[in-house]
């Protein structure tokens, strides 16, 4: 499905989560929602992928190409000792500050900055962590105030119990009837978009830039696919990209068509329709995003899924 982007797009902004928050700094969540909470013995996803400190960036790629968005970083007293997230794996591949360490450590050659960097350089450490007899609310207030999408959860003991995800909490919320909520009250707009023509490096630097994990692409007035931080780990960690390099140097994959890398599936959504309607959509179809676009098809905005997190403050903060 081709979906046509507005003729006069709005200037670009950032969503500014503090907005939803109360005078101390708390989220104020809609209490339709989250009246019962659940424990995180029975949220937490168990047994999530842990790597070494040591763990090589390539073998990191693999892990998380396989498993998940992230991976936590330990030793084998399973204590947490930092995070590995897809936005670090972006900036070191060539969008952010970590690609200073390929440049001036690697020289850009691709082999030895996915086989000699090791994990422990790029990782997150002293993540944001919760324990498991926290609460539901915990989680999100944790992941609004700090902006985080993925946070360790331990045992009293300090050891690694589970993980729980943006992702995780949407498929919490499936199968919610309706939310009160409507999709243009939950949705980003305007919405970032990048050029089919664009290359694999503007796509990796616009990523880390704002902030973003996924970029529709467009073609012409029209957006055609998107692309997704997972799509390129995916690119890394599958070791396809080494099929595009006849030099090694890393500059020479970003050089790459992201026509190649992204999908063209796209789910999307009617701005009056219930949030529950793109929260069922996102979990059905296994994506991470639906577009909203109006009975004329055209883009108005993007649902992702801290966005939907974000949306649950709204009722509170109007009521407030």
């Amino acid at each position: 499905m081709n979906v046509p982007i507005p003729r006069k797009p709005r200037p670009l902004r950032k969503t500014d989560p503090y907005r939803l928050l109360r005078s101390d700094g708390t989220p104020n969540f809609d209490d339709n929602i989250f009246k019962v909470e659940k424990e995180l013995y029975f949220i937490a996803r168990r047994e999530p992928r842990i790597v070494s400190p040591s763990t090589v960036i390539r073998r990191a790629l693999e892990e998380m190409s396989t498993y998940g968005r992230s991976l936590l970083v330990s030793l084998s007293d399973r204590r947490l000792h930092g995070l590995l997230t897809l936005g670090d794996l972006i900036s070191y591949l060539g969008g952010g500050e970590y690609f200073k360490i390929v440049a001036n450590r690697h020289k850009y050659n691709i082999y030895s900055a996915l086989e000699k960097e090791i994990v422990e350089t790029i990782m997150v450490k002293n993540p944001i962590s919760l324990y498991v007899d926290d609460t539901l609310i915990n989680v999100l207030e944790a992941m609004i105030v700090h902006g985080i999408g993925v946070i360790p959860i331990l045992n009293r003991d300090n050891t690694i119990y589970g993980i729980i995800t943006e992702h995780d909490l949407v498929k919490y919320l499936y199968g919610i009837i309706k939310t009160g909520l409507k999709a243009r009250e939950a949705m980003s707009t305007p919405v970032l978009t990048i050029s089919i023509n664009s290359t694999l490096g503007k796509a990796l630097e616009t990523m880390s830039t704002y902030g973003f994990r996924r970029l529709p692409v467009t073609s012409g007035n029209t957006v055609v696919g998107i692309l997704t931080a997972m799509d390129i780990v995916k690119y890394f960690g599958s070791h396809r990209v080494y099929g595009d390099t006849s030099t090694g140097d890393i500059r020479e994959v970003h050089s790459k068509k992201i026509e190649d890398l992204m999908t063209s599936s796209l789910v999307t959504v009617k701005p009056d329709d219930d949030l529950a309607v793109a929260i069922q959509e996102m979990v059905d179809k296994g994506v991470s995003s639906a577009l909203v676009v109006d009975d004329e098809g055209v883009l108005q905005g993007i649902i992702t899924e801290r966005d939907v997190l974000y949306a649950l403050t709204i009722t509170g903060y109007r009521a407030g």
